[in-house]
């Protein structure tokens, strides 16, 4: 599991721990889903500015998951709200 910090908060990214309880490698998943391996591999680490929802959404129909299953947003205590 690791973290994105953000202005507001900070995204949690689960994508490592579900491949690893489901016994799926990177390859197989970047290979069955036809996606590069740098996209997963990109989704794993928090070496990213974007998220790619097409990728997400390949990503949650082959695990049979919700998005927020991958990654979750929490915000700061102290943000305002608008």
């Amino acid at each position: 599991m690791n973290k994105i910090k953000v202005e507001n908060g900070y995204y949690i990214l689960k994508l490592d721990d579900i491949l690893k309880n489901k016994e799926i490698s990177i390859s197989k998943i970047t290979k069955d889903l036809d996606t590069d391996f740098y996209s997963i591999k990109r989704l794993i680490t928090g070496n990213t500015s974007r998220f790619d929802i097409y990728v997400l959404a390949r990503i949650c129909n082959y695990l049979n998951c919700k998005l927020d299953d991958i990654i979750e947003y929490i915000p700061n205590n102290n943000t305002t709200k608008k």
